[in-house]
């Protein structure tokens, strides 16, 4: 079932709007990766992540690798759901599709 399009003020953020479009489109990623993709310190990236998951979008996780702690994000159902009607309120907005 498609939601339908709302305008989310959480996730229109430039970074955050970023963040989910990286995310929607794999399973989980890792902190590093994102915010390199985005290109932003780590403080700003753990500032957009803190909000996405106070809002229930996106879930962290941290796990060993290499001898290192590191960061993986993913979004939940609920964040897929508001991504993709934030994104289709956009299209509404431009007039286009």
């Amino acid at each position: 079932m498609t939601p339908p399009p709302v305008f989310d003020p959480v996730i229109h953020a430039p970074g955050r709007l970023q963040i989910c479009a990286i995310l929607s489109s794999v399973d989980d990623a890792e902190f590093a990766m994102v915010r390199d993709a985005i290109a932003v310190s780590d403080s700003v990236m753990s500032k957009h992540v803190k909000q996405l998951e106070e809002a229930g979008y996106v879930a962290v996780s941290k796990a060993a690798a290499g001898g290192r702690q590191r960061t993986w994000l993913s979004l939940t159902a609920a964040g897929r759901a508001a991504f993709k009607a934030h994104v289709a309120e956009l299209t509404r907005l431009a007039g286009v599709g």
